[in-house]
């Protein structure tokens, strides 16, 4: 028999526009992961579980152990199937949070008392997208034990359930191993068929030697970044090895998600006297700073134990100068050897400082970026475009150019430098120019040309953020203009230098600059004068088009197993009919130095330019009106 539980929790409805995040529960400790230096608690999770030093011979275990009792709020409608000598009950219930391991129920009397009896208790679900970690939505029938109950009511209970397998290793055996297969069958399917298209190329050289010459440099240095994306392994981590961390949040109007970043760079499992956090607001004009006091207050009160009140200050400038300016202001009163810098809107994993810091264990490395997630992803079809986006821009990319320790951008959201080569390099980056105008963005792109210059950098897939994406197209749009500016301003720069790293690495640089600026005149040359003058349907070019956007979302399904790898081939389209354009514009106005998705006074000083050529607009209009009038009336009057 079924039986319903009126219980269950109604569903919330998504709003428009409203981010849909991980909503994780809170542990009793505000900074549960930070070692406790009294011993009085260890930092094991609630439950119980071992220390770090438990597992010194295999860190990684430790921290999936971490991972699995890692819990979710949810508002899942449950199907508990319980079986007593042969006899099924079927009832419907609400989940409250989960876990790798297990579920909390709400179920009520009546059937707590039969299900401790049961032989046998299966748990059907459905794991919706946002829930749990990207990779995990799927639907559940999993056999569970019965692990606690607590009364919360005279007629309803607390049931926490615990699966018999972990959710990664169901949902592994599940699904996995066919994703896995499929995914890599395809790719190998898709690698192969490119070259041979490309080798058809050499065919029709003949006809047309720059377009062919264009597609086949544009498919080999692809299928590079991907073959060396892969052959890609992050540096392990040495649980000795624990260098001296400052970690820098330059905040400006950040009200919303300040106070989730803080928390997140203290709740670091890291030893307490080598991590600092120094918050530095820009002169924030909303409210911003009272945040920023109010979560230092809650930590300050939180435990002697943790020293929040040596470790944790903030600065606010007396006048908005800008991210640059705010940095460095904060790696002047940096204490360690090593600086962090943390976007605002950036939150870190419990473990991202301890593997960011390893590949610094090479005396020659100048800086490293994490892999940046993105936090909202299943908010609506821009932000999972853009997750996976930045999967394969982390992941493939960045992992490729790690190979040969020439990372060409340390991401803004987490990047780590040496703090001896910030200072050397601090007032030309502070002062950086380009064609007579101030740079007051590509902060990350500029500093990595200043590393690269002289010393190595490289990319921990393991040190991982999450970040907030853009939601709507029109800030989207203005952020991927700004990134292009930087881009190629910091591209150019770069190629001054990059010829002296190791051959290959240099040979994908200058690649990798050139096809992008091309690409627009292929795509015009290819969709619309070669169908236009000689009446050819341009097949081969869409072919290879949908080649390389299932190129990406092959891959995305490859390593992380999502359900969004659908989204990166509508990306590809997507860049192809709207972001490829942006490119001729940021050729002819790559110097400008405003941000367009927040009021900087770069910002400020050219929208007063516009308003100042607006009035004047009006007043010539006005002016214009006036001569009108006059010499109607003096042609009336003359006629009369």
């Amino acid at each position: 028999m079924k039986i319903k539980n009126m219980s269950s929790g109604k569903k919330m409805i998504k709003k428009e526009y409203e981010d849909i995040l991980l909503q994780t529960k809170n542990d009793r400790r505000i900074l549960a992961h930070v070692p406790d230096k009294t011993k009085r608690r260890s930092n094991n999770d609630r439950r119980g579980g071992q220390t770090i030093d438990s597992f010194s011979d295999n860190i990684n275990e430790y921290i999936l152990s971490k991972q699995i009792g890692m819990r979710y709020k949810v508002q899942y409608d449950v199907e508990v199937i319980y079986v007593k000598k042969g006899k099924k009950t079927s009832i419907i219930c609400s989940g409250i949070d989960i876990s790798m391991s297990g579920i909390l129920l709400r179920i009520s009397k009546e059937h707590i008392l039969l299900m401790q009896e049961a032989d046998r208790i299966l748990l059907k679900f459905e794991i919706t997208p946002g829930t749990m970690p990207e990779g995990l939505e799927m639907k559940v029938k999993i056999n569970a034990n019965m692990a606690r109950t607590e009364q919360v009511s005279d007629s309803e209970y607390l049931c926490g359930m615990a699966f018999a397998q972990p959710l990664s290793i169901y949902a592994s055996k599940k699904r996995g191993r066919y994703m896995l297969v499929i995914s890599a069958l395809l790719l190998l399917f898709i690698t192969a068929f490119i070259i041979l298209m490309r080798a058809e190329s050499v065919i029709y050289f003949k006809f047309n030697k720059w377009l062919y010459l264009y597609s086949i440099i544009a498919a080999c240095f692809l299928l590079s970044r991907y073959f060396f994306g892969f052959l890609y392994r992050e540096v392990p981590i040495d649980i000795d090895f624990t260098p001296g961390v400052s970690i820098l949040i330059p905040c400006f109007n950040e009200e919303e998600w300040i106070q989730r970043t803080i928390i997140s760079c203290m709740n670091q499992d890291y030893p307490i006297d080598k991590l600092e956090v120094i918050v530095i607001d820009d002169c924030s004009n909303d409210k911003s700073v009272e945040r920023i006091e109010e979560i230092i207050q809650k930590l300050y009160d939180s435990g002697d134990q943790y020293d929040v009140k040596k470790r944790l200050k903030y600065i606010v400038q007396k006048e908005n100068k800008g991210k640059r300016e705010a940095l460095a202001a904060g790696v002047l009163e940096a204490k360690h050897e090593l600086v962090v810098f943390v976007d605002s809107d950036s939150f870190l994993d419990p473990f991202a400082i301890r593997n960011l810091v390893q590949p610094f264990k090479d005396p020659k490395m100048g800086g490293v970026s994490g892999r940046t997630d993105v936090a909202n992803t299943y908010t609506n079809a821009l932000t999972k475009m853009q997750s996976v986006r930045y999967y394969i821009a982390f992941r493939i990319m960045k992992a490729a150019e790690a190979y040969f320790d020439t990372v060409t951008c340390l991401s803004g959201p987490l990047a780590c430098y040496k703090k001896e080569i910030i200072l050397k390099n601090r007032e030309a980056w502070l002062n950086q120019s380009f064609l007579g105008q101030k740079a007051t963005f590509g902060d990350d792109r500029a500093m990595t040309n200043f590393v690269l210059k002289n010393c190595r950098t490289s990319y921990q897939d393991s040190a991982v953020c999450s970040t907030i994406v853009p939601k709507k197209y029109s800030v989207f749009l203005k952020q991927q203009m700004r990134w292009k500016r930087s881009w190629l301003r910091e591209s150019i720069i770069a190629g001054k230098f990059m010829w002296k790293k190791e051959p290959f690495a240099s040979l994908n640089f200058y690649i990798g600059l050139v096809v992008p600026i091309a690409a627009p005149i292929v795509v015009l040359y290819n969709l619309v004068y070669v169908p236009i003058l000689y009446g050819i349907f341009p097949k081969a070019f869409l072919v290879g088009l949908l080649l390389m956007s299932l190129l990406m979302s092959m891959a995305q399904m490859l390593l992380r197993r999502s359900t969004t790898w659908i989204f990166g081939m509508l990306f590809c389209f997507y860049y192809e009919a709207v972001l490829l354009w942006q490119m001729p514009i940021a050729w002819v106005t790559f110097w400008k130095s405003t941000w367009g998705t927040r009021m900087t006074p770069s910002d400020i000083k050219e929208q007063k330019k516009k308003e100042k050529k607006l009035m004047e607009k009006r007043a010539t209009k006005v002016k214009k009106a006036k001569k009108n009038k006059r010499e109607d009336s003096h042609e009336i009057f003359t006629n009369e």
